[in-house]
This record gives C-alpha cells, sequence and structure tokens, in this order.
C-alpha cells in the first residue's frame, strides 16, 4: 500500500494516488507498506533513489542499516508491533530521507505512524519538510517505548506483590501463572530494548548527519534530547530485565521452599508412624514362644505402647521446633 502525503496549508494531508500514476512533486512523506514492485518503481522514480527489499532491511549488520547512497540517507530501526497483545512483536522499518522527503518503507503497522500521522493531519508547519516528520517519528517511538516499559513496571510490580504478599482471600497463588507473566513481560522487555538500540544507533547516526544535512540548531539539540532518553530508557529496560530475573529466582525459591515443606512432613509421618509398625509386626508373628500372646492385658498393652511409640517422637520434633 503507497501512502503520499502532501502539505494543505497547516496540515499534512493523505492524497490518494492510483496505481501506476506519478506521485505528486509536492509530497513530503512516501509511506510504504507492504509495497509492491510496482509501487517501489513509482518512489524510486520520484525520488531518484533504490528502495530496500525486504531481505535487506532484515539484515543487522549497522553497515547495511545506516548508510548514505546517492545523496539520500538510509536509516533502518527495529519497531515494536502489537505490544498490547498476548504476542507482541518487532518489526524492521527503513526510514529514507532524500531532496527534504521522507520515504518509510514497512511491513506492518506499529503505532508510532498512526499517531503522527493523526497528529500532523490536525496541525503541522507551514512549511514541513521530510526531516521534520521523521523527528516526530522518532519522538512518537520513544514515547510509545517509554508507554510499554511503564506498564511493564506496573505489572512486574503486582507480580512481584503476588509473590511475596498473597493476598490471603484470594488463596494461595498459582505459581504456573506467575511464571507464564514474568515469561511474557521478560520478552516483552527484551524487544522493547532492541527496538530502543535500534532507535540509539539511527539517531547518533543521524546526529553526525547533521552537518551535512545543514540542520538547524534546534533540531540538533532534540536529537540530543532523543540520545538522553533513549539512554535512560535502555537503562530502565535494563533494571526491568534484572527484576524481572530476581523475581522469576526469588518464585522458583518459594517453590522449593514449599517442595520441602511437604516433604518435611512426609519424612516426620514416616518416623510417628515408625515405632507403632514395629510393635505391631513383633506381635504379629507367629512363634509359639511368645509369653506375651497369653497374657490378659496383652492387647490392652501393646496399643498403649504403639501410642506411646507414635506420641513421643512427635513431641520430640514440637519441642526441637522442627514442626
Amino acid at each position: 500500500m503507497l501512502s503520499v502525503f502532501v502539505p494543505q496549508g497547516t496540515t499534512l494531508e493523505r492524497v490518494p494516488v492510483e496505481a501506476g500514476e506519478p506521485l505528486p512533486p509536492s509530497a513530503v512523506w512516501i509511506d510504504l507498506v507492504m509495497p509492491t514492485v510496482q509501487e517501489d518503481k513509482q518512489v524510486e522514480k520520484l525520488l531518484g533513489i533504490a528502495v530496500p527489499t525486504r531481505e535487506e532491511m532484515l539484515e543487522i549488520e549497522v553497515s547495511s542499516r545506516l548508510y548514505v547512497e546517492n545523496g539520500a540517507r538510509y536509516m533502518t530501526a527495529t519497531l515494536m508491533c502489537q505490544s498490547d497483545t498476548a504476542t507482541p512483536k518487532t518489526t524492521p522499518v527503513t526510514f529514507i530521507l532524500a531532496n527534504h522527503r521522507l520515504a518509510t518503507v514497512r511491513y506492518d503497522d506499529p503505532r508510532p505512524f498512526a499517531i503522527v500521522e493523526h497528529r500532523l493531519a490536525r496541525a503541522c508547519p507551514a512549511k514541513v519538510s521530510g526531516e521534520q516528520v521523521l523527528m516526530d517519528l522518532l519522538d512518537a517511538v520513544i514515547d510509545r517505548s517509554a508507554d510499554i516499559l511503564e506498564r511493564i513496571g506496573g505489572e512486574v510490580d503486582q507480580v512481584s506483590h503476588s509473590i511475596f504478599e498473597p493476598d490471603p482471600d484470594a488463596g494461595p497463588p498459582s505459581y504456573n501463572d506467575i511464571l507464564k507473566a514474568l515469561g511474557r513481560k521478560g520478552d516483552l522487555t527484551s524487544k522493547v530494548r532492541e527496538s530502543l538500540v535500534s532507535i540509539h544507533r539511527l539517531v547518533l547516526f543521524l546526529a553526525n548527519e547533521a552537518d551535512a544535512l545543514k540542520w538547524p540548531k534546534d533540531t540538533r539539540a532534540q536529537l540530543k534530547s532523543m540520545q538522553r532518553d533513549v539512554v535512560s530508557l535502555s537503562d530502565h529496560a535494563t533494571y526491568l530485565t534484572n527484576k524481572v530475573t530476581f523475581l522469576l529466582d526469588a518464585m522458583l525459591g518459594v517453590v522449593n521452599i514449599q517442595q520441602n515443606n511437604i516433604i518435611k512432613i512426609f519424612s516426620v509421618a514416616a518416623v510417628v508412624f515408625m515405632p507403632p509398625t514395629l510393635v505391631a509386626s513383633i506381635y504379629g508373628m507367629n512363634f509359639h514362644h511368645m509369653p506375651e500372646l497369653d497374657w490378659k492385658i496383652g492387647y490392652p498393652l501393646a496399643l498403649v505402647v504403639m501410642v506411646l511409640a507414635a506420641v513421643m517422637p512427635y513431641m520430640y520434633f514440637k519441642w526441637r521446633k522442627w514442626l
């Protein structure tokens, strides 16, 4: 799908373009979503650049993601998608700056794109350029990452309370559910951190290219602010990862303690019932010369001995505070 955005006064409006038609020369932002070969050729004809393929966008080398070719700046970053669902994922997105126009190539729908599109449709500078759209997109991506990390932090705190301070009215916590929740939070945190690392590299690349692009001081200051934000968010993502790891270890420790308590109960029960079993097995023998078998008080005496043999180890364990 090909979307072309053209400035109209103080707004940036989407202009419909039919297949095969030339793109309007006043286009500032060209958004390619799962582009066809024909749409690639339309953009290449207007900007005079080559649009990277999906396989090229998946390359992980920095030289394949951040480079200059024919005067155009190619920047590929990994962005979050479907972070509010049970199956979050990351997707590569390529930003191409050429002749003060921005072309974006993507094969998924990260939320910052819709946010920036709605924002610029309401208001934008009269002389908006591709560089300004790019800065708005990067700012929205960073804000979105911060929102995701804030949500993860709150949910991890809830999991922590359920492990260390469970609600007595809600019954015992389900450790299977806790383990799954921690696994999901850890996976989402790692994806956000991966996205932040790629964004940090992209922002550094833009900062190095600012002189060649002749960007004003306020734009360079905005880039420095983005660098600080990305670094702080990366540190926060690392903190959340360590916290998730700590909670996993703590939960496994709690489970081990409960299992040890259960095993201790079985061990004590075995020790308590062993002496009565020994007495009963002795008097269950079929030897002829056992004088106790002829006693009138033999049966009640054997019962008393078995009870005492069971009670005395139990009282000893209680005295030693092993129970």
